[in-house]
């Protein structure tokens, strides 16, 4: 199951505890993905979490509800 955890990137800076988007942006790390690097999103994810717009809870239930239909149909 391929799961698309989906966000902006202004986001993900501004969740950065380590600084490393900072770094990347000013030379100190290279080839840092989304920076420095191509970012290419996955073509056909079977689950999307929009993790910019749900809460920590609400995305760990959608996967493992995910995970479990796609058990199911097994």
């Amino acid at each position: 199951m391929e799961v698309y955890v989906q966000c902006p990137i202004e986001i993900c800076k501004q969740r950065d505890p380590k600084g490393l988007y900072h770094k990347a942006e000013t030379g100190q790390i290279y080839h840092f993905t989304g920076v420095s690097a191509p970012y290419e999103p996955p073509l056909t994810p079977e689950l999307i979490i929009p993790t910019h717009q749900l809460g920590v809870e609400e995305c760990a239930e959608r996967i493992f509800s995910s995970f479990l239909s796609t058990i199911n149909r097994l």
